[in-house]
């Protein structure tokens, strides 16, 4: 079973905009950096992956599921169990506590909720963050992305998309940003496909995806 794989990926927007990916697919547990020039399409693919967005044609399956088959609640459900999120200015919840924002993520998920709490404090305490009650936003810059790592593997998924996840980050730290996001969906068996404008992250993946390009392909 593949993590994702894209066929025949079209969409056309007013403007001139268009986003063709004939084929991409991740393996299970594989990691990806997909890039492209500013407006290239990065974040709206990940968009169509999640099901954000209906492409015009093509299809889109994750963990064997195809995304164009589900509507609605089926859909909204599914992202929740199957793709974890992590945006470029975090979507963290103000006036949530760290352990809360896991806790929301997991109502949406098929982790039983017996083991919620359990597996917040886990996860936060993995990824150091040793006061999980403490208000996101008087979390630093660097907590605040370690609760939204944690937050993106709260419900077991298959697949991350990380959107330009170290943007807001120095050099020094978006280094060790990265290479925790990659270490911690590695140590819970997540694919990861993430999106970055930084030609540094370069050096930490083994596989790039050029939009522009045919290594697309696979």
């Amino acid at each position: 079973m593949n993590a994702l794989s894209i066929t025949g990926l079209e969409l056309a927007r007013s403007g001139g905009f268009r986003l063709s990916v004939p084929s991409l697919s991740l393996a299970q547990g594989e990691q990806a950096l997909l890039v492209a020039p500013s407006g290239g399409g990065k974040s709206t693919l990940l968009h169509l992956i999640a099901g954000l967005e209906d492409p015009d044609a093509g299809s889109i399956t994750v963990a064997d599921m195809p995304i164009s088959a589900l509507r609605g609640a089926a859909r909204d459900g599914f992202r929740g169990a199957s793709i974890g999120m992590v945006f470029q200015t975090f979507n963290l919840l103000h006036g949530f506590s760290a352990i809360e924002n896991l806790m929301v993520a997991m109502m949406f998920s098929s982790v039983p909720a017996a083991t919620h709490d359990a597996r917040a404090r886990a996860l936060l305490a993995e990824l150091g963050i040793d006061r999980p009650e403490q208000a996101v936003e008087t979390m630093s810059v660097g907590q605040q992305q370690r609760v939204a790592v944690a937050r993106a593997l709260a419900c077991r998924p298959t697949l991350v998309l990380a959107d330009e996840p170290t943007a807001s980050l120095d050099p020094a730290n978006a280094a060790t940003a990265i290479g925790l996001l990659q270490r911690a969906c590695r140590d819970h068996g997540a694919a990861l496909l993430c999106t970055s404008h930084d030609p540094s992250l370069r050096a930490h993946f083994s596989r790039v995806i050029d939009l522009g390009t045919a290594e697309a392909a696979r």
